[in-house]
């Protein structure tokens, strides 16, 4: 299907049953999850350093990771989940990346400076979203406000980091709008030691580095867009109408083989609301988004591609369309008790081809991701019952997914899914400090159009079209403890993976240029997630407070892949933590001095290439002045003592640089980075 063709239909469902009563806004509704994960609220572009979401996450958080992928642009590892296996969403609406190298990740489509709040769910405890498998990260952007307000702020940093963000908000009770405007550019960062990006492949492998003409490019430029309106309709209805752009030029990725020229994407979002239908409706909420990615990637800096600019090049054009429509029905049981029922609608569409140039014009034209059409069609459920003490949550869902390929070069199979999930979870108040919580629940996602028929630009497939849908069957514990000024939140789990989607380095071998060669490709494998974390904050004084975290776990295939001995599972980050001593010298002024520490990446897959990484430790300093009530200024050091030091192991299927040894390149992270940020607000 081209179109959600249900859309009217939930239009015309909610129009039926307009009735009066108060005032509720739908976009208002973001619930904090205490138990199941966090929620933060300081993400914003007066605490980070870039406008990066997946770093800001990986600084407050310590169960998530960072994949390094450039300056900008990177991805997240949720407690040794990663890619599609952790569900991102922007209001309440997803969005994809277009790239089948994860160069621009969902996170990448929206920066610091529009998010209002980012909630945390771990484990697969969210029924009303498709493809929460093993943990959402739930993104809540700005609002308009009534008045008229507004803010501007100018950042700078290390190697020629410039930001200009401007925001304006304002109307009455019943209209108001939002207005949002971004542009940012920054240079190649260096590392420890002194090396930029060319520096850095320069030290790996010269012949795989930039053409000397771009060894000085910019890193990035982006500039993005946000605007917003919201109407109060009657007293009983409220919609909210949204657009965001992001547009990305020139986005460098070093130990990648190739740039991206651009990165665009355009995400709407609606939002309709109307409350007090009568006795089986206490708010019905009506959802409809729409994004669309575009995405080239191309070799046009490397040395890979000849003497001249087209001699050997070749660029990788990828789009995503995501269109999606969810009805969500809630009513009042008893006093105690809510139930929520609702319709999940949503269709992705993929595409990509390879271009090429010079002595590369054999593969113009070739299919990467042959349009393939994942729809999904979803009924959920989910009860919620108060006890007193006891706080009980049960929740269900049924997909049906049909995937197919729309290729013209290759005869591929459509694959069809239905999958049901459920979880139970518990909150018990045990007394007036300690609150335990417990929670099991099962969920699956699919596999997407690149784990299923992905073709490399050689034309071999590396995706899977036989992959069966991955089912996480996870028990989680927890406590939470509050004795005065101090507070601890500790919690194990235990996930169990059915058919789990893992990335077989050699998995098949294939001829080039006479001559056997080993590619890899996706493999179902049943393996486990086990780990815990730990949170918690101290307020010493009026003025002295400490926040820290702590996030371990470990991932084990049931057996090794065919060929294979290493029972260790990918992609499973070793030990992080960290811990913040904040002071409030004055109000609303802190100053803050961060420890972050990893142990070292020794439980690594070495059959599918990783590597060891040592452990390392980088201590942060920041001071946050605020002038008067409407100027502040932020001024901080990352990585205070200049150390050197690798977060991101291989990830084998990606495609990164790599030397005929199999050995591949892995990016330092950012030296010591002095930056500097003015904001002010009226």
């Amino acid at each position: 299907m081209n179109e959600i063709k249900y859309i009217p239909l939930i239009i015309s469902a909610t129009v039926c049953n307009v009735a009066a009563a108060a005032d509720n806004a739908p976009s208002e509704e973001l619930p904090t999850i205490e138990v199941v994960g966090q929620k933060i609220s300081d993400v914003n572009v007066n605490e980070v350093k870039s406008a990066d979401l997946a770093e800001a996450l990986t600084k407050k958080i310590a169960g998530i990771s960072l994949v390094r992928r450039s300056g900008i642009a990177n991805d997240i590892i949720l407690r040794g989940q990663k890619k599609d296996n952790i569900n991102i969403l922007f209001d309440n609406s997803k969005v994809y990346g277009a790239c089948p190298n994860r160069m621009d990740p969902p996170t990448s489509h929206i920066l610091t400076n529009n998010v209002d709040s980012v909630e945390v769910i771990e484990g697969p405890y969210d029924v009303e979203s498709f493809g929460t498998l093993s943990g959402a990260v739930l993104i809540t952007t700005k609002k308009p406000e009534e008045g008229f307000q507004g803010e501007a702020s100018l950042n700078l940093g290390s190697w020629d980091y410039q930001k200009f963000a401007a925001t304006l908000s304002g109307g009455s009770e019943k209209v108001r709008g939002l207005l949002s405007f971004s542009q940012e550019t920054g240079g190649q960062y260096e590392d420890g030691d002194g090396n930029d990006f060319y520096q850095q492949i320069e030290n790996y492998d010269p012949t795989k580095n930039y053409k000397l003409e771009y060894a000085d490019l910019d890193a990035y430029e982006k500039s993005t867009l946000m605007a917003k309106v919201y109407v109060d309709i009657a007293d009983n209805q409220d919609m909210e109408l949204s657009y965001t752009a992001n547009r990305s030029d020139d986005v460098l990725y070093p130990s990648s083989g190739m740039d991206a020229l651009y990165d665009d994407s355009d995400i709407i979002n609606f939002d309709y609301a109307i409350t007090d239908l009568g006795e089986y409706s206490k708010e019905l909420n009506v959802q409809i988004y729409n994004s669309e990615v575009k995405h080239p990637m191309s070799t046009f800096y490397r040395l890979s591609s000849g003497a001249t600019d087209s001699d050997n090049n070749v660029i990788s054009y990828l789009e995503t369309k995501m269109q999606g429509a969810k009805l969500i029905n809630t009513m009042d049981i008893s006093s105690a008790t809510e139930l929520k029922a609702g319709i999940d609608l949503n269709q992705r569409n993929w595409d990509g081809a390879y271009e090429g140039f010079g002595s590369k014009l054999g593969v113009t034209g070739r299919e990467s991701i042959p349009d393939v059409d994942t729809e999904n069609q979803a009924l959920f459920v989910e009860l919620s019952q108060d006890f007193n003490e006891l706080n009980l949550k049960y929740g269900a869902r049924f997909d049906d997914t049909s995937i197919t390929p729309n290729s013209t070069q290759h005869t591929l199979t459509s694959n069809d899914y239905s999958a049901f999930s459920a979880f139970v979870f518990s909150t018990y108040q045990l007394n007036e400090t300690q609150k335990l919580f417990a929670g099991v629940g099962r969920a699956s996602r699919v596999p997407d159009a690149r784990e299923l028929y992905f073709y490399n630009s050689m034309g071999f497939l590396i995706g899977n079209p036989e992959l069966e849908d991955t089912t996480n069957t996870e028990i989680d514990l927890g406590i939470e403890h509050t004795t005065g000024d101090f507070n601890i939140k500790a919690k194990v789990f235990y996930s169990m993976l059915d058919n789990f989607i893992h990335y077989h380095d050699k998995k098949q071998t294939v001829i080039v240029m006479g001559n056997p060669m080993m590619i890899g490709g996706f493999d179902n494998v049943d393996a486990t997630i086990y780990g815990f974390d730990v949170s918690g904050s101290y307020t010493a004084t009026d003025k002295i407070s400490v926040d820290f975290g702590l996030a371990y776990q470990r991932g084990e295939k049931d057996e090794a892949l065919d060929g294979q001995t290493d029972t260790n599972l990918a992609e499973i980050p070793p030990m992080k933590g960290n811990v913040a001593l904040n002071y409030e010298y004055q109000k609303n002024s802190t100053a803050m001095l961060e420890l972050v520490v990893s142990d070292s990446w020794s439980d690594f897959d070495a059959d599918n290439g990783e590597q060891k990484l040592d452990s390392w430790s980088v201590l942060n300093a920041k001071v946050k002045h605020q002038f008067t009530d409407q100027f502040g200024i932020t001024a901080g050091i990352d990585n205070l003592l200049d150390e050197t030091y690798a977060v991101s192991n291989t990830y084998k299927d990606l495609t990164l640089l790599s030397l005929v040894s199999d050995d591949v390149m892995l990016m330092n992270e950012p030296g010591r980075y002095v930056y500097v940020n003015a904001v002010y607000s009226f």
